[in-house]
């Protein structure tokens, strides 16, 4: 993780004079309930103790906060349900983490087909709400039981199913945003089509809360998802599996494409049994929603395109629930790696013909280094999660993850790739950013995060 330079927080930070601008209970300085709001999921070494945390119950909570910190120049850290991957809520000593987590609420349109959802609702709690009214939220993180529609916003999360239907930007028609001087501005939304102005709706989507506050999402439903087919396919290496991804999606858009590499499988086998073959190199599934008899040419199409590709056994299933037994295994792949040691989970994507390659190019990494990385993928989509393994308590071990961690993403950006597809810059990556973007349009994002953030308060030293 880097080292946040800023110079918007003083020290003491005034803490009192926040405490009285809010209810009681909602701002909190018991160093025992501060260290839960330290770290997201990446459990950073290197994260200091916020000041304070403030537990926000309505919207003119959080612009009253702004207004104070903006006046005081301290640091905000705007949080959601902490279940990021890329540091995008360490904390640090001094700053002020603005927790959305009790803006829960959800109200259906069934007619508009659209979901008001607040900024701490869980995208799971929104997708059964919507199926209430035979509608679907479809972004779908792995995490989405327990990631908020907030945090999703904030970096443009994606999922099984984008293959097929989009990730988060897709389904946002408006956002309520509080921005750093207090403004509560509303952009887009309940329309479908809408093109007065800036389309400011998408800037905010994926700026990891360092533009603004989003507090409310405007989000786009579809009709429920029909019956699904599933086909597992095992391949004798993972770069056969990607060309297999490459042909297939050159004729048909599956609903899912996942993988699962030979490490990976044997990472979930050992954390919750679900009979998947452990000799296999590559496991792809696949799933096709289409309607009738198009599903049926969707499975025969993926069977003779792995087939073609050397696959080593390929299963079918029109079966519902065993269909989800491959998914739920794939979905365990996360948890599986972190019963293995510390984690440094990779985000990086390419374009779909580049997919092999970059298969390939993380396990020679990873056999180079002599460092364990299960790797999954969004497959369909070239957005790949290599896990990086290591021994927090070896400081060899550690200094190698990090290196593979590098490694990989400078492999990403070689292949004209990225090194985020849908986890975020946060803390973890921002070094790495110009390598991607270059001098320019490194310029012209601080030129919009000057305009819209000028004293540098919104989570300084994340995404930008």
């Amino acid at each position: 993780m880097v080292a946040v330079d800023f110079n918007c927080v003083p020290l003491p930070v005034p803490i009192d004079s926040l405490r009285v601008l809010l209810p009681e209970g909602v701002l909190l300085t018991d160093p025992g309930l501060l260290a839960g709001y330290r770290t997201d999921e990446t459990h950073d070494p290197g994260a200091g103790t916020p000041a304070a945390v403030v537990r926000v119950t309505d919207v003119g909570q959080v612009q009253d906060t702004l207004r104070w910190a903006s006046a005081n120049r301290v640091a905000i850290i705007p949080r959601g349900a902490g279940s990021g991957l890329a540091g995008g809520v360490s904390a640090f000593d001094g700053a002020v983490v603005l927790s959305l987590e009790r803006l829960t609420r959800i109200e259906i349109d069934p007619v508009a087909r659209v979901a008001y959802a607040e900024a701490g609702a869980l995208n799971g709690e929104v997708k059964r709400a919507a199926a209430e009214h035979g509608l679907w939220y479809p972004p779908d993180p792995s995490s989405f039981e327990i990631c908020s529609i907030g945090g999703n916003v904030a970096t443009n999360a994606g999922g099984l199913c984008c293959v097929k239907y989009g990730v988060t930007t897709d389904y946002v028609l408006g956002l309520d945003v509080v921005l750093a001087d207090g403004t509560l501005v509303t952009v887009g939304g309940p329309r479908i089509k809408d093109v007065a102005g800036l389309p400011l709706a998408k800037l905010f989507v994926g700026s990891e809360g360092t533009l603004g506050v989003v507090t409310r999402a405007v989000l786009r439903l579809v009709p429920a998802q029909g019956k699904r087919s599933t086909l597992v396919a095992l391949f004798p290496t993972v770069a056969a599996a990607g060309e297999a991804v490459v042909e297939v999606g050159q004729s048909i858009r599956p609903s899912m494409v996942e993988l699962m590499d030979h490490a990976s499988i044997n990472a979930v086998e050992d954390y919750e049994p679900r009979g998947l073959d452990r000799s296999a190199r590559a496991l792809l599934l696949f799933q096709s929603d289409s309607p009738g008899p198009a599903r049926t040419r969707d499975i025969e199409l993926i069977h003779t395109v792995s087939q073609k590709h050397g696959a080593t056994e390929i299963f079918e299933t029109d079966d519902a629930a065993e269909g989800e037994q491959f998914v739920a295994a794939r979905r365990n792949a996360n948890p599986a790696c972190k019963a293995l040691g510390s984690v440094l989970t990779e985000d990086v994507a390419v374009s779909i013909p580049h997919l092999p390659a970059l298969l390939t190019r993380i396990e020679e990494i990873a056999a180079a280094h002599g460092v364990s990385v299960p790797t999954v993928a969004h497959a369909g989509d070239g957005n790949l999660h290599p896990h990086v393994i290591y021994d927090e308590t070896d400081v060899e071990s550690v200094m190698q993850a990090h290196a593979v961690f590098a490694e990989i993403m400078h492999a990403a950006i070689e292949l004209g790739g990225t090194i985020t597809g849908e986890h975020g810059v946060g803390r973890a990556k921002v070094d790495y950013l110009a390598d991607q973007l270059g001098p320019d349009v490194m310029a012209l994002t601080r030129s919009i995060k000057s305009a819209l953030d000028p004293l540098g308060i919104l989570n300084p030293g994340a995404g930008i």
